[in-house]
């Protein structure tokens, strides 16, 4: 890894869940509030701040100008934004998200510039639109120092994407302790298929997306008495702070409480001991133990499927929403990973269940889904 991104505070503000004035609107940022945690996450020695160009409706970069650009000289921090292409009508449009976000955020250059959210048929709009020779071009123009993209896939696509595209200066990836060995998010793989390329890793979603944070009571207990005095959160964040190849590890973090805790915790930090580890793992076994679908993954149900149904993803929601007892969170995941073939698209054929060598009764599962999150 490149000296100046080695010597970054592993320790990363995501600015995509800022506290609010108004709970129901995403736009009513509090400043005063984000200011002062802004304040507390710098004078921390904290300097890597994450935002894109739709968090908040949009208002998210603008605040980042307000708390912090406007704020700290420019040498002081990174600031890192993303272009949504996928979501975008054409390309036109994407390529003029750069320099709106660049206005936003009152900088003249962008520390980190992202191709936000590649993966299944997603991916296919960038190329589409040329962002991959963009992102190029602004860098060569120093509207951007470091090109990069976030990804919600599998590590064959994250290999063919680096292997395409080497002139990728980094990625960004969820890593967490819950999905390092599971059979489908495969956070393990991703960081080694990035290393195998020499592109670091900037890690988002260590506590999945606050899952975590909340744990269900059988994983919470196993924690709990391994360490009492460590919070969930910092179980989550210690597991990636110290991964190799790794710039930073983002928090999304929404009060003032939780800068203070998570700047304490990472200046207090020191590596996973043997035991602790094996703490983790106990948990994340109580955790899989809730699940209602005994999916591998094997993929063998989607070769032959007529609906082309995403069924191993489908199963994963499944499991998800029973691990974490949280039905919103599930149905939103669910949302972005089956959008390429959701449970309803299913004609009840059998073919799926004629592979499988779980014999799961995958047809009523896909109602079950369709039901739950569509």
């Amino acid at each position: 890894m490149r000296e100046d991104l080695a010597s970054i505070s592993k320790m990363g503000f995501g600015c995509m869940r800022l506290p609010l004035i108004d709970p129901a609107d995403p736009t009513s940022i509090d400043i005063d509030q984000f200011k002062a945690m802004v304040d507390v996450f710098m004078e921390a020695g904290n300097t890597y701040f994450d935002t894109a160009f739709l968090y908040h409706g949009g208002a998210s970069e603008a605040a980042v100008r307000q708390a912090l650009v406007e704020r700290y000289p420019r040498e002081s921090f990174t600031v890192a934004t993303k272009c949504p292409a996928a979501f975008l009508p054409t390309k036109e449009a994407a390529h003029a998200t750069l320099a709106t976000s660049l206005e936003r955020l009152g900088v003249a250059y962008l520390d980190f510039f992202l191709l936000h959210n590649l993966g299944s048929t997603r991916t296919a709009t960038f190329d589409e639109y040329g962002m991959w020779e963009f992102a190029q071009r602004a860098k060569e123009q120093g509207l951007v120092r470091n090109i990069g993209f976030s990804l919600h896939d599998g590590p064959e696509a994250l290999d063919e994407l680096l292997t395409a595209h080497p002139a990728m200066d980094f990625v960004q990836l969820q890593v967490n302790y819950l999905d390092w060995d599971d059979p489908h998010a495969q956070a393990r793989r991703l960081m080694e298929v990035a290393d195998s390329h020499g592109v670091p890793v900037v890690i988002m979603e260590p506590c999945r997306g606050g899952r975590l944070c909340e744990l269900p009571e059988e994983a919470a207990a196993i924690l709990a008495e391994g360490h009492p005095a460590i919070t969930q959160a910092e179980w989550a964040y210690r597991f990636c702070w110290d991964l190799p190849n790794v710039i930073t590890v983002l928090s999304g973090m929404s009060t003032l409480e939780q800068v203070e805790q998570n700047t304490a915790s990472y200046r207090a930090r020191r590596p996973l001991s043997a035991d602790e580890r094996g703490t983790l793992g106990r948990a994340v076994e109580a955790i899989r133990a809730l699940a209602v679908v005994p999916c591998t993954g094997c993929g063998y149900c989607v070769e032959g499927c007529p609906a082309h149904v995403m069924i191993p993803d489908v199963m994963e929601m499944l499991n998800l929403e029973a691990m974490t007892r949280n039905p919103a969170f599930a149905k939103a995941t669910y949302g972005w990973r089956t959008e390429a073939g959701r449970a309803s698209s299913c004609i009840g054929c059998g073919a799926c269940e004629a592979m499988c060598p779980q014999q799961i009764d995958i047809i009523h599962q896909l109602e079950v889904a369709a039901g739950k999150f569509e």
